[in-house]
């Protein structure tokens, strides 16, 4: 034992000589390091601190755009499982038919909106797409794809909660008495199929049709700008007298009547039609056209005093000047009486007072003013009592009901009232005021049932006194958010409103890119708006295709 301990001794020793050095070591160098200043780092530049701000903001921003694109791709392109159809819920309760006529902008906003679980839900329409009219005028010149501005309603029929069943097809009579509305679709093998669909509740959302005025001549020589098959006839139209008009001699009046495009009514619709027409002339056809494009005449045709009347006057008279630069022909109190092939025969109300008849050359003609009503619109305004316009459109109370019926609703163009335009914006409201209103009718029924199904006085009261809580349900009322229009050149004009309190009204380049923003937000779909831009996109870098297809 004590041989053991003397040879661990100077181990022990040697390593406790060791731990004193190090310790030592350290002190010295803590010492050191104190007694040695530290170098000064140089605090970065305001520039330098900001460029890392905006590359960290750059990338950052830009994976959130790209998983908000990728989730909205997704979303659209995978729809959830939907809630079949049934005659009854799963208490018993008889569920009720709704039937949707039309896929504009009433029939849409109401089936995005409402609660398609609660109803049997059947959409018919001879268009199976939405069409975004707003960016209509921009289609024939070929500012925007004509795909780019349509979204298939079944897409849209798709996303709902709750199955919709939709007939392409054509409604051509309705029996308010006994509730069906009769169908007919276009069967290859069957030619026509004709069939009656049974509704407890119909919704008119069919639009409506250009209205003439029964001006002789317009069917038959003029093109409308309604549907996407009238911007593509126009396209044809618009090209094809370029090119005529190209193989005649310079000073031939042939060549001069191909070359006056005419458009017929200042409206937004005519007034974006003429100022896209205008920029595709000075933009593109100047480039393949040289010669021919320094002739081509756009005339707009207006028998009112000025156009666009729903807008500020400021904003008319800068619109007049930006057409005026344009060298668009504007002819105001100008009412067209007759229209042939070749010319159009107006009245034009002088300054003085008199009239005078005015021949007008065209090559193409246009005509974008007035709604008419549709005839299924007449047949329903011809079984109820009240309607007394029924050539124009359905009258309805605060309730968008169809005076004379209790089952009957209109929303969209096929609305006559005094209260608001027969505009998109209205169109799109009364969809959302209409699926809150049928969501209430659910509710109320839903309440009926139960009470036929409860014997407890008691509790009869209670259920009385919800369904009359529920029945007192706010009229529709319309907001007027204001209006947008494109006058060509670059330029729009906006007329804004909030509420009853405060109005905007502004005009210019900037306000272009407000419009372009206004209705990219305002497209159906993502599908949609990334089109769009795309489209906007191609144009600015290869410009207009000037082909007829």
């Amino acid at each position: 034992m004590l041989r053991s301990t003397q040879l661990l001794r100077p181990l022990v020793q040697k390593s406790l000589v060791k731990q004193s050095e190090k310790k030592l070591f350290s002190t010295c160098l803590t010492r050191f390091q104190q007694q040695v200043p530290k170098p000064t780092v140089p605090k970065p530049s305001f520039w330098r601190r900001a460029g890392k701000f905006a590359w960290r903001s750059t990338w950052i921003s830009a994976l959130l755009a790209s998983s908000y694109i990728a989730y909205s791709i997704y979303e659209e392109s995978n729809p959830s499982k939907q809630q079949p159809q049934t005659p009854t819920f799963a208490n018993g309760q008889p569920k009720k038919t709704i039937v949707i006529l039309g896929s504009g902008w009433g029939a849409v906003s109401l089936l995005k909106n409402l609660d398609t679980t609660e109803y049997n839900v059947v959409v018919i329409s001879p268009r199976n797409y939405f069409l975004f009219t707003p960016l209509l005028p921009s289609a024939p010149t070929g500012t925007v794809d004509s795909k780019s501005i349509i979204e298939p309603i079944r897409s849209i029929a798709r996303r709902c909660k709750g199955e919709v069943l939709y007939y392409e097809a054509e409604a051509t009579k309705v029996d308010s008495v006994k509730k069906t509305v009769t169908v007919k679709g276009q069967d290859i093998a069957k030619n026509d199929v004709v069939q009656d669909l049974h509704y407890d509740y119909l919704v008119c959302a069919v639009g409506a049709q250009p209205n003439t005025f029964g001006t002789p001549g317009v069917y038959e020589h003029a093109s409308f700008l309604k549907e996407i098959s009238d911007s593509q006839e126009i396209r044809h139209k618009v090209l094809n007298s370029i090119e005529k008009a190209s193989a005649l001699p310079k000073n031939d009046p042939e060549r001069a009547r191909l070359l006056s495009f005419v458009v017929v009514g200042g409206g937004p619709t005519g007034v974006e039609f003429a100022g896209e027409l205008q920029d595709f002339v000075d933009q593109d056809l100047v480039k393949w056209y040289p010669e021919i494009s320094k002739e081509i005449k756009v005339s707009l045709v207006e028998a009112l005093p000025n156009i666009l009347n729903m807008f500020n006057k400021k904003l008319i008279k800068y619109t007049e000047d930006v057409f005026s630069e344009e060298n668009i022909s504007l002819k105001l109190q100008t009412m067209v009486k007759k229209v042939d092939d070749k010319k159009i025969t107006a009245s034009i109300k002088n300054s003085d007072g008199t009239t005078s008849i005015e021949e007008i050359p065209y090559g193409v003609l246009v005509w974008a003013t007035g709604n008419g009503g549709r005839e299924i619109t007449k047949n329903i305004a011809g079984q109820l009592e009240g309607q007394t316009f029924a050539n124009r459109g359905l009258i309805i109370d605060d309730y968008l009901k169809a005076v004379g019926s209790d089952s009957i609703f209109a929303v969209g163009d096929c609305v006559l009232s005094r209260k608001f335009a027969p505009t998109a914006q209205a169109a799109y409201q009364h969809g959302i005021y209409l699926s809150k209103l049928f969501k209430n009718l659910a509710k109320i029924d839903s309440h009926k049932y139960k009470l036929e199904q409860t014997p407890e006085a008691s509790e009869k009261a209670k259920i009385l006194s919800k369904i009359d809580k529920i029945s007192n349900f706010e009229p529709f009322q319309f907001v007027y958010l204001g209006s947008l229009a494109y006058i060509g050149s670059e330029r729009a004009i906006a007329d804004l409103s909030w509420g009853n309190w405060s109005k905007l009204s502004l005009g210019g380049s900037l306000t272009f890119l407000f419009w372009k923003s206004a209705y990219v937000g305002m497209c159906l779909s993502f599908r949609n708006r990334c089109l769009v831009v795309l489209d906007w996109v191609k144009v600015s870098i290869f410009g207009r295709d000037s082909s007829k297809e």
